[in-house]
């Protein structure tokens, strides 16, 4: 874009293209709503149009807190347009991708100007024609383009602004404290510290190098259009989760949540301990009603998913080329020149990295196991008075395997439900799809993982290639057994017996009889750290080795294995109670480093809800 055409293009963006707030506000009292609660949803919306405001409304009718005097809160951020912002979203992809969430995926790339500060409803406008005024004054010597060298530590990594550019920076968010406290009556508190576009913050340390490569990949003298926008936030949910629902969900009790897919969803974690399993407590974005819903129906989502935008100040800035030249910006990292190529991307750097990879493992916990949904009671409910099994519910299986001694054994020992068969087998199916290679199957001796395992096999094609090795050292904390003793699980002959592919010729690395009944939580980490690193010392082929075993096993095998201690054992419970049927995670090894590193599973999650039992005499003919 020509410079002139950049100009013209900015001094048509920073006009205001929407209707004053006074207009707008005359036409919500003039639909009969309180100067207050109109002023409310104005705000609540950006203040851009009658439509968003009065469906922000009509959507708040039954919010608790429709007049209650809570501003919201703003920041003035500085952020990238164009080639550069496109190549950081790719970085933000790939970064999450390769190596997790962390803090920075919370907000969009930015640069912040002045943090959050609070404003009054009636006041807003005000901050509008600051950003407007300061901008107008400040466009003129704003710089063509803004310095980035890139800096990283083993819990930060980001871009940090060149002195005389972050001086003209402060300026400008100094000049816009000042009038917005002025004009508005606001206390704004401008950014004079090192002023940062941050790339990747709160990470484990051992993806500092990955993360590195991907930030290499960024140019920071690419082709780019910086806006000055202003934000807004709900002041009450700030230290809250934001949750996205994927589905929708009407309710079937009165303190229930009504949401539609899409919804966001607030969560105090600190209010969720008494809340049942599988439910959370939380406040709708956007009804503002509070409510129980079913937490499998949500997806963690941003932190900035939930922001809104009400006005911004494009800067009018020098075309760049974006081939590299001589006189283009290097990138600095912690003072190490480095000469970044543009034809690299994240996606090569990617494809090198895959390259190098030589195998992964993927921890699976089981599927649905029928205690979890008939009771602990249930082999009670399908025994003859004779003793014999029979299948009291389609979900049950139709059979249970032969085993020597009592068929009780399975009261602690429990099978898979029909729909635990057929999510593992869904799963399976899923990794074919994925052209998932699975060269080895480790299970728990307990029966449902052994099911689980053999099912995924028949999924991927190859129950009559790959065997499952049963190995005693990944059934779970044994502390959590209801018995108070190892349950008596079925022998490798009884086993192969009943059709289930097992290696009757692998020997553990951990003795069943090594099950110590009520084990401390130092005793369970010593044996899965023991376990996991003695099953990939036995496995050093190409491809995936695949770990079926309980809710427990996900951070137990995998944590020691990228290098992290355990998790306290204050929040482990927890933390596994939140771990659904066919969780999973997923390692890839990093050969030419030594090390390991946990990233996405190769399969999107499982999700579905409950079907409760049925009796057609209810309502039907009966009242």
């Amino acid at each position: 874009m020509a410079v002139a055409e950049t100009q013209l293009y900015a001094k048509v963006s920073n006009k205001h293209r929407s209707k004053s707030t006074s207009v707008l506000l005359e036409s919500l009292l003039a639909k009969g709503f309180t100067a207050h609660i109109a002023l409310k949803a104005l705000a609540a919306t950006g203040q851009k149009t009658i439509e968003d405001a009065a469906k922000w409304l009509h959507s708040h009718c039954n919010d608790p807190s429709l007049d209650d005097p809570i501003p919201q809160e703003y920041a003035l951020y500085l952020c990238p347009t164009g080639r550069l912002h496109n190549h950081l979203q790719e970085f933000w992809k790939e970064s999450k991708r390769q190596c997790g969430k962390n803090r920075a995926h919370e907000i969009f790339p930015h640069i912040t100007l002045c943090d959050f500060f609070t404003c009054e409803d009636q006041k807003v406008e005000l901050l509008y024609d600051t950003l407007k005024k300061v901008g107008d004054s400040f466009s003129q010597c704003f710089p063509p383009s803004i310095s980035l060298s890139l800096h990283s530590s083993t819990s930060y990594l980001g871009f940090f602004i060149g002195d005389s550019h972050a001086n003209i920076l402060k300026e400008f968010a100094l000049a816009f404290s000042s009038e917005a406290s002025s004009l508005a009556d606001c206390q704004v508190k401008p950014c004079l510290k090192q002023l940062h576009l941050t790339l990747a913050h709160k990470f484990y340390p051992h993806h500092q190098k990955t993360l590195e490569q991907l930030a290499k990949c960024i140019n920071p003298g690419e082709t780019c259009q910086w806006v000055a926008a202003l934000y807004s936030r709900d002041m009450r949910f700030v230290h809250y989760q934001t949750l996205r629902a994927l589905f929708q969900y009407k309710p079937q009790n009165i303190d229930e949540l009504m949401i539609n897919a899409g919804d966001f969803i607030y969560v105090d974690p600190t209010q969720q301990s008494d809340v049942s399993e599988g439910w959370v407590i939380g406040t709708s974005h956007r009804t503002g009603c509070r409510g129980f819903l079913p937490e499998n129906y949500t997806e963690r989502a941003n932190e900035s998913d939930t922001w809104v935008k009400h006005r911004e100040y494009v800067f009018a800035t020098a075309s760049r080329f974006s081939t590299q030249t001589e006189n283009e910006p290097n990138v600095k990292l912690n003072g190490e020149v480095h000469n970044p190529n543009m034809s690299r991307s994240v996606t090569h750097v990617l494809s090198l990295q895959n390259a190098t990879l030589r195998r992964g493992v993927l921890v699976m916990h089981h599927g649905e196991r029928v205690d979890q949904v008939f009771g602990k009671s249930w082999l009670q409910q399908c025994l003859t008075s004779d003793g014999k099994y029979y299948r009291a519910d389609l979900n049950l299986p139709s059979t249970l395997p032969k085993r020597k001694d009592s068929v009780k054994h399975f009261e602690y020992d429990p099978p898979l439900s029909c729909c635990g068969i057929f999510q593992s087998r869904l799963i399976g199916e899923a990794l074919l799809d994925q052209e998932v290679t699975v060269s080895y199957v480790y299970s728990s001796p307990a029966l449902r993982c052994i099911q689980t395992a053999q099912h995924v096999l028949q999924g991927l094609k190859l129950d009559q290639k790959v065997k499952i090795r049963v190995e005693p050292g990944l059934f779970e904390w044994t502390k959590w057994e209801a018995s108070r003793v190892i349950p008596n699980f079925m022998t490798l002959t009884e086993l192969a017996a009943a059709s289930y592919k097992i290696d009757t010729s692998y020997r553990g690395t951990f003795p069943l009889s090594s099950l110590v009944p009520s084990e401390s939580y130092e005793e369970y980490i010593s044996r899965t750290s023991a376990v996991i690193k003695q099953i990939v010392t036995a496995c050093p082929s190409k491809g995936v080795i695949l770990i079926v075993g309980h809710g427990s096993s996900l951070a137990s095998f995998t944590r020691p294995l990228i290098g992290l201690p355990a998790r306290d054992s204050s929040n482990f419970a927890e933390v596994v109670r939140k771990i659904p049927s066919l969780g999973m995670c997923f390692c890839e090894e990093l050969k030419e480093e030594n090390k390991w590193q946990m990233v996405n599973p190769p399969v999107k999650t499982l999700t579905h809800g409950a079907n409760a039992a049925f009796n057609w005499r209810n309502g039907i003919v009966e009242d």
